[in-house]
């Protein structure tokens, strides 16, 4: 039952934290955001006492459930585990702990973020760690999926889903993202928890929290045989079948161990009574030759067992596969699935045309000295000393202007850039989603009213010069009015009219460079404020 209670809730936790980094509408952030916020490193770095105190009292009553209910990339790795299970059973052996490799590690992680080597912390926590995995590989997946609903709900004058763009917002976090894909799950399709227990920071200081526990799986002597059925089945690989003993600090309160005991010798309690010396000596004596003999049979008639179900087995396999058809109507549905995924895809990712007949070209990124950072920051050492590179943020942007950072010092942290839309004044998404305070939460007019750059003209690539035309596209989008058409000439009255940029009513939401015609570099950029000030 408590296994079955454990998977139950950490598949609760595991599917919302999920659609937390997946969901492009931003409606479950205000139902499942606090989830996000109980995540033991964002509550450290959030200052949040309550939370870091509950988890502490967690852990001292029933050791790692943080590990195993709470921590995504903990339940993803018991996924990628009870999948590489499925291919073969009992796989799991006991290892000695690894004591110089996980306090060296934690350590590492420590001296990092005084240092404030982010790059390195955001690599090693577990949270920040299946946020990018989840935002940059599941999330691009999940909008396809999205993209196939709406352009099949189209075909049938139904508008129940909308298509929304797809692109790879950084190409390092992706990288880094698809790599810590991939060897977690090898490593947990082979060995189980291994990263929790010699790499994961956290996982390190709550088994150290967790051998103090009230609660703890514990075997009973007088009723193991000695099957060494639990110790095979336990991912963490903590269980010595032979010693009766088991590793607290790695373990991680799966309770598979007790699902998995057959003579119901594993029972999560508190530590039993102590038994008297002579009466604990006299009942080993007398139990002694009984369960030797016991294990001999056991042992006996599970070989016999084995042998025959595994015979039994390969029979039943090889006539299935003898038998078994080919399946027309699955291999017609996966080829009309792919079919109709492509061409979603190409709809989605198709240029938008001028007046139907000319491709507008991308815009490119213009090198900004000083980087922008989200209102509600503060600073960019505020945002730096925070940030946990979970992108979060970057998931929840609903105007596609977040996105990692791919320099060295802020790897994989967000900043803004306005090539495809602009920071608007109403949105405050980002100050609401972000668990560690690295964005602080923010009103409308509290933003409206934040200064996080200002903009900038560029003569040589405006329209006005370039072309002979006029425009006064940034002039008409300024929402705060910074903007304004001046003539070139002040003492020509019919000279063509330029921008005018008054940067004390700017506030660097990006609005003038997003929807300035020039291309591929806007005549018009936001030039970022290491310090955001109050207009």
């Amino acid at each position: 039952m408590l296994r079955k209670i454990r998977i139950a809730a950490a598949a609760v936790f595991f599917t919302m934290i999920t659609l937390l980094f997946l969901d492009f509408t931003g409606t479950l952030h205000a139902w499942f955001g606090w989830m996000a916020r109980v995540q033991l490193l964002p509550a450290v770095l959030a200052v949040n006492v309550a939370v870091i105190a509950a988890l502490l009292v967690l852990t001292l009553l029933f050791g790692r459930v943080y590990c195993s209910v709470i921590c995504p990339l903990g339940v993803f790795q018991d996924v990628a585990s009870w999948a590489g299970g499925k291919r073969r059973k009992n796989r799991f052996t006991y290892s000695r702990a690894l004591p110089w490799l996980r306090y060296g590690m934690l350590a590492l992680f420590v001296a990092a973020m005084v240092a404030h080597i982010k790059s390195v912390a955001e690599l090693l926590a577990p949270y920040s760690a299946y946020g990018r995995i989840a935002s940059n590989l599941f999330a691009p997946l999940y909008r396809w999926g999205n993209n196939l609903l709406a352009y099949a709900a189209e075909r049938i004058d139904s508008y129940a889903f909308y298509t929304v763009d797809v692109w790879v917002k950084s190409g390092v976090t992706f990288a880094v993202a698809a790599a810590t894909f991939a060897v977690l799950a090898v490593l947990a399709w082979r060995n189980g928890r291994t990263y929790c227990n010699t790499v994961c920071p956290v996982g390190t200081l709550l088994g150290f929290v967790s051998r103090f526990a009230v609660f703890k799986p514990r075997i009973d002597t007088s009723k193991c045989n000695g099957c060494g059925l639990c110790a095979r089945n336990c991912k963490a690989s903590c269980i010595d079948a032979k010693s009766h003993e088991i590793d607290y600090s790695r373990c991680v309160a799966c309770m598979d161990c007790i699902g998995k005991c057959r003579q119901h010798a594993i029972a999560f309690s508190r530590k039993p009574a102590a038994k008297p010396a002579s009466e604990t000596s006299a009942s080993a004596a007398a139990e002694a030759p009984a369960k030797t003999d016991r294990v001999v049979a056991a042992e006996s008639s599970s070989k016999a067992d084995r042998d025959v179900a595994a015979e039994s087995s390969s029979k039943a396999e090889r006539v299935v596969a003898a038998d078994r058809p080919a399946d027309p109507s699955r291999r017609k549905f996966l080829t009309i699935a792919g079919v109709l995924a492509y061409t979603a895809t190409v709809k989605a990712q198709e240029k938008k045309v001028d007046g139907g007949l000319a491709l507008i070209e991308d815009k490119k990124v213009p090198d900004r000295a000083v980087p922008i950072t989200p209102p509600g920051s503060l600073a960019a050492r505020n945002l730096t000393a925070h940030c946990t590179g979970c992108q979060l943020c970057v998931a929840a942007c609903p105007n596609q202007v977040l996105r990692p950072s791919g320099k060295l010092m802020t790897l994989m942290q967000p900043e803004m850039s306005y090539e495809r839309g602009y920071c608007r004044p109403e949105c405050t998404k980002c100050s609401e989603v972000c668990p560690t305070g690295a964005i602080r939460p923010i009103t409308a007019a509290e933003k409206s009213a934040t200064q996080i750059g200002h903009a900038v003209w560029i003569a040589d690539n405006c329209v006005v010069n370039t072309d002979g035309v006029d425009c006064g596209n940034c002039a008409r989008h300024c929402p705060t009015g910074a903007i304004h058409m001046v003539h070139k000439d002040p003492d020509n009255p019919d000279s063509p009219l330029i921008p005018a940029v008054n940067e004390e009513r700017c506030i660097g939401c990006g609005a003038c460079e997003n929807l300035c015609p020039s291309r591929p570099f806007s005549a018009i950029y936001v030039e970022g404020h290491l310090r955001h000030r109050t207009v």
